[in-house]
């Protein structure tokens, strides 16, 4: 392989290499600089003319002595059942002082489509632990449900809690947990993996951990190496894969950060045209194939600039993904955790994974009535701001209450508390029995009889015996 001294220009990460023999997208780069250090790249654009390469390892000490050698293959990732229980850097090399994978094989980190029509449907049910998630934004295997969220609010607390707590009910299922960290600080990284030790959560999880002074480019392939380990164990192994992708934020300020560099035209608010496709290449390599055991299942955890969902990162990517968890500021200031807000969030293949012998025959009606007593409570609470409580009829009264014990009682619950879907589920019963039977307009009378009748009843019950 010939070596060229013809590096024209150094631009941020990248370098313009000139007069080379054709070179093909994405291949591998070596650097040698004049002291000897070598550096790691790989090619952007390539022309007639000149050839763009990234550079892994930031473009300091780079001048144009430096030797440039084009390796002739993409960027692989060594994939073995030795990953399991591994920290590893965004770059997929080992940070926790074990020893070095051996790969059973070595994979291409861009990975292939699902096609289509080799698809199959989700269906079966994951249980978080969270009730808000279960019972009304309920995550089906095989999904991407991302989780919108604000700077300081506690996503990675809620990532690390369904790291923990996600499994299927009724299966004995291999579950792997693959967690990618991209542009975090040292002291969060310290946090996710003291967490994951401590509660034993790494036994069945690979960790891939991207700093924020790590550079940017590395930023890039990291969701791109831990989906290659995703599909690796899902589709070879037949494991149930989950994939929490924190922060993508961090990855699209990456994209912006390289588009600028090489002089691109910015698209909406300084981002590249075509960051709608990059994401979708990474948020579609989710899902189940027909014929396969295993499956992926996506949660992408983004933080929306100044709270905005109409930012060009939450909107595109509410365009791909099948819903959104949304996390609001106000029930965080309220000291609600997780301050998960049903209203906004949305869960497109709820329907798919819930019911008789999924979840239970009353959660599509139950999710249903919730969430309309909680709209009507949250609306009232703007009236009752400017009319006071004393003008509100009896139901109205009953509303507001219904609003203010559902954010205590159902959202609220402790970071360690993992509650069943039957317990998240007689929770809604619990808070629907201060309700009048006929004002419970979504819930069918045969439901009403079994479960209704039944809070009521115990209700009495417990009250006279005080």
């Amino acid at each position: 392989m010939k070596e060229y001294k013809t590096i024209t220009k150094v631009a941020g990460p990248l370098i313009f290499v000139e007069k080379t023999e054709p070179i093909g997208y994405s291949d591998l780069v070596r650097i040698a600089l004049p002291d000897g250090t070598v550096k790691n790249g790989q090619v952007l654009d390539t022309s007639d003319d000149i050839v763009v390469v990234q550079v892994f390892e930031g473009t300091s000490g780079i001048d144009r002595s430096s030797r440039v050698k084009f390796l002739g293959e993409t960027i692989k990732l060594s994939v073995s059942d030795d990953m399991l229980g591994r920290i590893l850097s965004g770059s997929g090399k080992p940070i926790d002082d074990g020893p070095d994978i051996i790969p059973e094989k070595r994979l291409d980190i861009v990975g292939a489509a699902i096609n289509p029509q080799a698809r199959s449907s989700p269906e079966d049910f994951i249980q978080t632990g969270i009730s808000t998630i279960d019972a009304t934004n309920t995550l089906v295997r095989g999904q991407k449900l991302p989780i919108f969220s604000g700077s300081g609010l506690p996503h990675n607390e809620i990532a690390l809690q369904i790291a923990r707590q996600a499994k299927v009910i009724g299966q004995k299922a291999n579950f792997v947990v693959i967690f990618a960290a991209m542009g975090i600080t040292n002291e969060e990284a310290q946090y996710f993996i003291k967490d994951f030790e401590e509660t034993g959560a790494l036994k069945r999880s690979i960790v891939f951990l991207n700093l924020a002074d790590d550079p940017a480019v590395e930023r890039l392939i990291t969701p791109r190496m831990a989906l290659t380990a995703a599909e690796y164990f899902a589709f070879e192994k037949g494991m149930h894969v989950l994939v929490i992708l924190t922060d993508l934020t961090n990855y699209c300020e990456s994209l912006r950060e390289i588009g600028a560099a090489r002089e691109e035209i910015p698209g909406r608010r300084g981002y590249p045209g075509y960051m709608y496709t990059d994401l979708a290449m990474i948020y579609e390599r989710a899902g189940m194939i027909k014929g396969k055991k295993g499956s992926i299942t996506q949660i992408p955890i983004l933080s929306m600039i100044g709270d905005d969902i109409t930012h060009p990162i939450p909107d595109l990517t509410g365009y791909i993904t099948e819903g959104q968890i949304v996390l609001s500021r106000e029930l965080h200031m309220k000291n609600v955790y997780p301050p998960i807000d049903i209203l906004p969030s949305l869960s497109r293949l709820m329907n798919l994974g819930i019911g008789p012998k999924k979840t239970r025959e009353d959660h599509k009606q139950v999710s249903d009535q919730m969430y309309a007593n909680y709209a009507e409570g949250r609306d009232l609470r703007g009236l009752v701001a400017i009319v006071g409580e004393e003008a509100l009829s009896e139901r109205d009264k009953r509303l507001l209450k219904f609003a203010e014990q559902f954010e205590a009682r159902f959202v609220c619950q402790k970071r360690d508390e993992d509650r069943n879907i039957a317990e998240t589920l007689n929770l809604g019963w619990d808070l629907m029995g201060e309700i009048p039977e006929k004002e419970l307009t979504r819930i069918n009378p045969k439901l009403r009889e079994k479960y209704y009748k039944a809070k009521v009843e115990e209700k009495k019950v417990k009250e006279e015996s005080k």
